[in-house]
């Protein structure tokens, strides 16, 4: 029995109970050899930490983490001919050039790494890396504090400068008819040549296949280090005390404030609130109803649908996507409609309406108590401003303040819907620039005076940014030069391009940046919905402007724009379930293909209402994921890490959830007691980055150096 038992051993344990690996104790023992005779080490190791960061022996095991790494070998190891690589690097620093001027002049992020790679080649400095200790839980909690009154702020005194909208461009000047500030922002004629000149470049036949072949690369030696490392990373993971998938920090990257609660929710406060508001006014009607009242009550909205709350279900309220929606924007935005009657979204959904947006607010703060209730989940809510009129802000923070509309797992962008061509027919306005004064001229009012609008003020605190959505698939003409009409001109029922409507917001958002950050206010970034449908010129403009996007489905077909996105870490919210019902199916997901090259993909909700069944939606997206492509431990977390890194959080709080240098490169960046992501994982992730930064810069590098030298 004995021996019987003893033959079984191995048979009862899992393969991850094992104390340790064969590779661990080879390469243990051939370090200690190595170490005993004087020699080099047996093993080559990449840093870990970021260019130039010279370690010290005892900071080996901290910042390089033992795992088994995937070298190519050889003098050329990009596999493409030396004239097209040389040919291809020149066109993608190129390409890096452009967007690295966009995000330094509208104040967003660039990463560190490409800066310092575009720095050597031009001869500048690169920042020195400086390392800290890894602080403990002890030192820095994960839970940041608690906001006291989160309305609470200062409010500056007027500086008396002006404002003048010239061409669809705000501009600020320092007194009336004086000096204008140079706050710089690229022109039209710059804008519409940096964009022809990339999208001549993803053309390119040579760079297409060196593109393509780079990613086949990556994604063969992401499966390779799978193999190789699979048990090391789990190894490391159940390392780690208390920290596992469910309380690593999540953050749903795009998700619409109406549609964020599911529709058993939506279907229960619609019950719960006809039974106990049912006497409310909620409504104004233009012709009088059957009993001759022009205000109705809530009561009486759904008697005039012969409804009473028994009669309620899910589905008559009929919200939910199904297979009729797929490539149909029209009937999809329907089922925001509950029993397909606007009046009940206005009524509910919307914080402008007759009821001061109350029930939205109650709705909405619901929401927000199971999220603080799951504790490590957190949103990035989407609000509407429309630009049709110029008190759209000041009602809508309004709403806000007075509902108290506010979660510590809350930040708010506010989505711009492309609906020109819709006000125009219906003379809401006269020209595209009425728009953008609507939308933009109170910021830069509540810039220069806050107590102009100390509601706005008050709410700003907690804005990131801005979107820009709509069907992209609507018939465009993608391209225009700089003899297009500017906005104060565009006064045509045709709805301008994609990349006009980008290009302006953009503008706007640039100059706004630099007036707010002179005064002491917090900025703003760009990240709207691109690449779910419609033209690769979208992606584009979203290179040369945006910080991050939306959706990114269209980059699985452009090879060359996706390996840019790659090399710039361009933040990528995707939703696979909302793609399912609208414009991708779910098996054909290029969700698990961006992950393995090391994009940086992150996985969101987009719209709970029309997608999930769950109070907790986002946990509804991941474990879908999961199944469906047998995602590890690993890669969800690493997914949640990601949602954090491109989210509008602020620094402060991200130190806390993430760890105080998370801003590093590499594994000094990596805090595994908060993130639950091995430093193999992150190790391997900023290799990969280098090396392939330094197959495109490499050539460039040494020629510049050789021409030092001479």
């Amino acid at each position: 029995m004995g021996s019987e038992f003893h033959q079984l051993s191995n048979e009862v344990s899992a393969p991850y109970e094992f104390p340790q690996f064969p590779i661990e104790q080879i390469e243990s023992k051939l370090l200690t050899v190595q170490k005993e005779k004087g020699g080099p080490a047996a093993l080559p190791r990449e840093p870990s930490i970021g260019i130039g960061a010279e370690l010290e022996d005892d900071d080996i095991d901290q910042f390089v983490p033992h795992f088994q790494r995937v070298n190519i070998t050889g003098d050329d190891n990009s596999g493409a001919a030396t004239e097209d690589l040389q040919s291809a690097s020149k066109l993608l620093i190129q390409a890096l050039t452009v967007r690295d001027k966009y995000m330094r002049i509208s104040r967003q992020k660039f990463p560190a790494n490409v800066d310092r790679f575009l720095s050597s080649l031009s001869g500048k400095p690169a920042d020195e890396v400086h390392l800290l200790d890894k602080a403990t839980i002890e030192d820095h909690p994960i839970h940041p504090p608690k906001v006291g009154d989160p309305w609470e702020c200062e409010f500056l005194p007027n500086n008396g400068y002006e404002l003048k909208c010239v061409q669809g461009v705000f501009s600020v000047y320092e007194k009336p008819n004086g000096p204008k500030k140079n706050f710089p922002v690229p022109n039209l004629e710059t804008f519409v040549t940096d964009m022809q000149h990339m999208c001549t470049l993803i053309a390119d036949g040579p760079l297409k296949s060196f593109c393509y072949r780079r990613l086949s690369y990556m994604s063969s030696k992401f499966q390779i280090h799978v193999l190789l490392n699979e048990l090391r990373e789990l190894a490391a993971q159940k390392a780690v005390p208390h920290r596992d998938f469910y309380n690593v920090r999540k953050v749903d990257t795009h998700i619409h404030a109406a549609s964020c609660m599911n529709q058993k929710h939506l279907l229960r406060f619609i019950k719960k609130t006809l039974k106990t508001d049912g006497e409310e006014m909620v409504t104004k009607v233009k012709e009088k109803v059957p009993n001759g009242k022009t205000d109705m009550t809530l009561r009486d909205v759904f008697e005039s649908m012969n409804l009473t709350a028994y009669d309620l279900t899910v589905d008559m309220l009929d919200v939910h996507a199904d297979r009729n929606t797929f490539h149909r924007f029209d009937k999809f935005n329907a089922k925001y409609n509950p029993i397909g009657e606007s009046r009940l979204r206005e009524v509910f959904m919307k914080t402008d309406n007759h009821i001061g947006g109350k029930y939205f607010a109650k709705l909405i703060k619901e929401v927000f108590f199971d999220l603080e209730d799951s504790k490590y989940q957190n949103l990035e809510l989407r609000l509407s401003i429309y630009g049709r009129s110029p008190d759209e802000w000041d009602k809508l923070a309004e709403w806000a303040i007075t509902n108290d509309v506010y979660s510590d797992n809350v930040r708010w962008l506010i989505q711009v819907p492309r609906l020109y061509d819709i006000y125009r027919a219906n003379s809401c306005v006269e020209n595209f620039q009425e728009i953008l004064e609507n939308l933009f001229k109170p910021l830069f009012e509540v810039t220069v005076d806050p107590s102009s609008h100390p509601a706005l003020h008050r709410f700003l605190q907690y804005v990131i940014g801005f979107d820009s959505v709509d069907d992209e698939s609507k018939p465009e003409n993608p391209m225009f030069d700089e003899t297009v009409q500017t906005p104060d001109e565009w006064s045509d029922r045709e709805n301008p391009p994609y990349s006009y409507y980008l290009y302006y917001m953009f503008a706007n958002i640039t100059v706004l940046n630099h007036f707010r950050e002179e005064r002491g206010l917090n900025t703003f970034v760009f990240r709207p919905h691109c690449g779910e449908a419609g033209s690769v010129q979208h992606l584009v403009a979203a290179f040369i402007m945006c910080e991050s996007i939306s959706h990114g489905l269209l980059l699985r077909k452009v090879p060359v724009l996706q390996y840019l996105y790659y090399l710039c870490q361009i933040g990528i919210a995707m939703s696979p379930l909302s793609n399912n019902s609208l414009f991708l199916n779910y098996n054909r997901s290029p969700l698990p293909d961006y992950l393995a090259r090391g994009l940086n993909v992150s996985l969101s909700t987009d719209d709970p209402l029309q997608f999930h069944f769950t109070k907790e939606p986002l946990m509804e997206e991941y474990s879908i994921a999961a199944q469906v492509w047998k995602l590890s431990s690993c890669d969800m977390c690493e997914l949640a890490r990601n949602s954090v890194i491109t989210s509008g959080f602020s620094h402060h709080v991200k130190q806390h959830w993430l760890g105080p240098n998370y801003t590093r490169d590499g594994v000094a960046g990596n805090d595994m007691t908060r993130t639950n992501v091995p430093d193999i994982r992150v190790s391997y992730r900023y290799e990969t980055l280098l090396s392939e930064l330094s197959t495109v810069f490499g050539d460039h590098l040494n020629a510049s150096l050789e021409d030092e030298a001479t």
